[in-house]
């Protein structure tokens, strides 16, 4: 039996209590026998109940509306306002809090859109700094009750709680629970939880009732619940995937429950292979701890399409300063440049250049770039743009000194000095301009 707490009227409550025994409050943590629809001990009806609740190990969290409820905790004015984190005008939606899902605003949609559906909206650009923060309070707290935690965003991870009953006296679920309650009271937003037996069954359960969820799908009935569910919840299975496959007359699970894994791998390939385990409830990955970045990059998207040359160069060093003042904030470095552009018509480009050693120097990811840049700009206009470094290693191996172009070291040191600076006074206390001009080629 999936679980998915809901509340309900006292009176459909009597009429369906809980069949199964040791329900557990999320709000006290008490736990209560077969039948209860209240807790014992506090009262509350958020009680979570199945026969596979103090078995399960492995969980998926994911924090409600991550952005947006950070900003209506900041501002308790807006916590009954539909709110929209995002990029101005011609920008995307990063998050939208319930209320403005109400009316039809997703992740990812493009902003004009967001407000045409949603017009009384309160529009707030990014914070990313205040949202990391938060993150990495939350990640700190999940890694304090196992070292198996794998990120999947700054608001999301997995954890497997296998073998810690022990450690914290208390099953799996009880512990979850204890940290979700901490993440609300203590932080002051809310997150949703989905246990099960392997990581694709607690992610498709930590979906099923948000916000402030927490759903459990068993082993014994996993098979049996993604029977009726449509195919676009495996993961991997986009919308250019869903249509090949309703092309082929397959729409829901349940019809790959019923084919053989053969038959699938010669259709689909090694996506096949995975739809196979994965319509069946089984998922033999692992959660594998924290992994390094594989790349660090900032980017923009403008209010207006730029096609100049000369307008896109400025702009462009000051993401290379971003890029570079986080690679030397974590004491990394990267050999690969990449830049990024978005045409008026949403076409992706990208383009890379590897360097002869690794950097964190903004004037240099600024070079690569700008030649990049060059070669892009033929007249199209260009309504994003973005830089980045990935073959990430550590700083120590970073920018020697080069012996043969003294003003390249000259470029080090005066960025380097610049840094300092800017430590001590303030990042607006020294002007590029009176070492460096971004606008030429060094």
């Amino acid at each position: 039996m999936v679980h998915k707490h809901v509340d309900m009227p006292e009176k459909d409550k009597a009429e369906k209590p809980f069949e199964t025994a040791r329900a557990l409050c999320r709000d006290c943590g008490a736990r209560s026998a077969a039948g209860t629809v209240r807790c014992k001990a506090c009262g509350s009806p958020r009680l979570v109940s199945h026969p596979e609740l103090d078995s399960l190990t492995i969980a998926h969290i994911d924090c409600d509306a991550f952005y947006a409820s950070i900003e209506k905790r900041d501002n308790p004015e807006l916590q009954d306002q539909p709110v929209i984190i995002g990029g101005g005008q011609r920008g995307v939606v990063s998050t939208a809090c319930y209320i403005a899902r109400i009316y039809g605003v997703r992740s990812a949609m493009p902003m004009f859109k967001a407000l045409e559906a949603c017009p009384d909206a309160v529009v707030i650009k990014p914070n990313m700094e205040k949202y990391a923060a938060v993150g990495r309070d939350i990640r700190e707290r999940m890694q304090a009750l196992t070292p198996l935690v794998e990120p999947l965003s700054i608001d999301e991870a997995f954890l497997d709680l296998t073998g810690t009953e022990r450690l914290h006296h208390a099953t799996p679920a009880e512990t979850l629970a204890k940290l979700i309650r901490e993440i609300e009271n203590d932080i002051g937003i809310t997150a949703s939880v989905g246990l099960a037996a392997n990581k694709f069954l607690a992610k498709v359960a930590s979906d099923l009732e948000k916000p402030r969820g927490f759903s459990v799908i068993g082993q014994s009935e996993a098979k049996r619940f993604l029977a009726d569910q449509p195919v676009s919840l495996i993961w991997g299975v986009g919308r250019v995937f869903q249509k090949k496959l309703f092309a082929d007359g397959i729409k829901t699970i349940g019809q790959l429950q019923t084919m053989e894994p053969s038959d699938l791998a010669a259709r689909y390939g090694s996506m096949g292979l995975r739809l196979a385990q994965l319509c069946q409830g089984e998922d033999e990955r692992l959660v594998k701890p924290e992994r390094g970045a594989k790349s660090v990059s900032s980017e923009t998207t403008f209010n207006q399409d730029i096609s100049d040359f000369d307008a896109l160069r400025p702009v462009l060093w000051q993401l290379c300063e971003k890029v570079s003042a986080r690679l030397k904030k974590a004491g990394i470095a990267g050999r690969t440049i990449n830049l990024k552009l978005k045409t008026a018509d949403f076409k992706t480009i990208t383009r890379a250049r590897q360097s002869s050693d690794p950097t964190q120097l903004a004037n240099r990811i600024y070079q690569a770039g700008v030649d990049l840049l060059a070669k892009e700009t033929d007249g199209r206009r260009f309504r994003l743009i973005g830089i980045g470094v990935s073959d990430l290693s550590a700083a120590d191996t970073a920018d020697p000194t080069d012996l043969i172009d003294e003003q390249a070291e000259r470029r080090k040191q005066a960025e380097l000095a610049m840094d300092n600076l800017k430590t001590k006074f303030g990042k607006s206390a020294v002007e590029l301009g009176l070492v460096l001009d971004p606008k030429k080629k060094h």
